[in-house]
């Protein structure tokens, strides 16, 4: 069943790909992530063991990341029909093939129980995300669309170096050279530390690029900007996470080692780094879809931050990065009604949405309070935890750090979306008659739901999976 994960989308991307019907075609996203999904959570109820030498595997950090990517593209598959539907003059073709494509990949990424696999897995991610880049088929979308795949090259390398120094950390360490991270976690202790320390700094690096951490950043502005809002929301909530967990999957074998101290003065340093350059470059942005593409990496930076500050802090990141990922959903996609609607992503031209587009104007306006970091919503709660976590391990510094930069990314953001949503509507040379529908404004709803139900009660089952994960990292029964 575990191999199906990955064997059934790919089943739905090659029928895909022959079906002849653009119009029909699309129905098989919302098909056959419905059927992962029933695969998957099927997988979830399960109680799950690494076997030794087991390629694909479902752990405690998996069965996290596997159910919230699960959800998070069911959700989005069900905007796709209707948006499709309003982009009948482009073949979806390969549009279609390649999002299923990239459901198979992240779902291998996070199975996966061994690096040169989850290095595949992650940079067959990239691969099919760029047709899906370039699906505007203009000038600015060429240029995003290479930018990606320049910057991501050059972070895979690294990542491939870093997995490189770790085989030799083993091997120096007079141990096999074994890359299954079961194995690279109970030897850990004897691993040569020099090599540790300089593997983990390039995998950091390398997979921190796929993240979008700054100054690793260079990427997203391009790639979120021209890139459809379906294909934002899984870059921005799919892909990041795949990334995310590789780097967990290497501190992991960092703490094991003894050496926490020294993954966790970098992903500090990291995670302020990238709220600061968010938050100086969401001051006064003028282009709404680039300031979505600077809000994730102010939210990498959040992530990496938790897990650097420990013990509460890695609960909170975990729940952080589910609540950052359906938040992103919320904006994303209303981000793209306006967009369709107004013909123009730069603030200039789009004012009123919330007499234009009074659904989409009120979810765009409710997810900037959610991603700020605003009561009632998950983001609060994540947030709040991952302080928490720093005020009771004494880290005043990073806590006031913290804050501050919290406050800096509120104003500068809010600016430009009261700007966008307030005022009357502008009807620009680019404009249209889009209106909201069922099938462009349902799948937000149900995003900002998840968000809000995250930020008032959290269920049990959720609870509990991120307690075992936040166990797992840190190796404590």
């Amino acid at each position: 069943m575990i191999l199906a994960l990955v064997l059934t989308p790919l089943a739905f991307a090659a029928l895909a790909f022959v079906v002849p019907s653009a119009r029909w075609r699309p129905w098989l996203l919302p098909l056959g992530g419905g059927t992962h999904a029933a695969l998957a959570f099927s997988c979830l109820r399960q109680p799950q063991a690494v076997p030794d030498g087991a390629w694909l595997a479902i752990d405690p950090i998996g069965r996290v990341v596997l159910g919230f990517v699960t959800l998070l593209y069911l959700v989005c598959t069900l905007y796709a029909p209707g948006y499709l539907a309003l982009r009948a003059t482009r073949s979806n073709r390969v549009f279609v093939t390649s999002l299923l494509g990239f459901l198979a990949m992240m779902t291998l990424g996070i199975i996966a129980q061994h690096v040169g696999l989850m290095w595949v897995a992650i940079e067959a991610c990239t691969l099919c995300a760029a047709p899906l880049l370039y699906f505007n088929k203009n000038p600015r979308s060429i240029e995003a669309t290479w930018k990606y795949l320049l910057i991501g090259s050059v972070g895979i390398a690294l990542a491939l170096l870093g997995s490189f120094f770790l085989a030799y950390a083993a091997l120096h360490g007079g141990l096999s050279s074994s890359l299954y991270f079961a194995d690279l976690v109970r030897e850990a202790p004897q691993l040569s530390r020099p090599w540790l320390h300089a593997a983990f700094v390039l995998l950091f690096v390398g997979y921190g690029t796929k993240m979008g951490l700054a100054p690793m950043h260079s990427w997203k502005p391009d790639a979120y900007g021209e890139a459809p809002g379906l294909v934002g929301v899984l870059l921005a909530g799919g892909l990041t996470s795949c990334a995310f967990l590789a780097v967990l999957r290497f501190f992991q074998i960092c703490s094991a080692a003894g050496e926490a101290d020294f993954a966790r003065k970098m992903l500090i340093a990291l995670g302020l780094a990238s709220m600061a350059v968010a938050g100086v470059f969401m001051v006064r942005q003028r282009d709404y879809k680039r300031m979505l593409a600077y809000s994730s990496v102010e939210h990498m930076g959040i992530l990496v931050l938790g897990i650097g500050i420990g013990g509460l802090g890695v609960f909170g990141s975990l729940l952080h990065l589910v609540n950052n990922g359906f938040t992103k959903g919320v904006l994303f996609l209303s981000a793209a009604n306006i967009h369709r609607a107004y013909g123009s992503k730069l603030v200039a031209d789009v004012s009123g949405v919330i007499r234009r587009l009074p659904i989409t104007g009120a979810l765009f306006l409710a997810g900037f309070f959610a991603i700020t970091g605003s009561p009632p919503f998950g983001p609060f709660f994540s947030e709040f935890t991952i302080l928490r976590a720093a005020i009771a391990s004494g880290q005043f510094g990073v806590a006031a750090l913290f804050l501050l930069l919290l406050v800096v990314v509120f104003m500068g953001m809010g600016a430009t979306v009261l700007a966008v949503v307030q005022g009357e509507p502008k009807p620009g040379p680019n404009a249209t008659a889009f209106q909201d529908s069922f099938f462009t404004v349902m799948p937000i709803m149900a995003f900002l739901g998840l968000v809000l139900v995250l930020g008032i009660y959290l269920p049990p089952e959720v609870d509990g999976a991120l307690r075992s994960a936040a166990a797992f990292l840190e190796n404590r029964p």
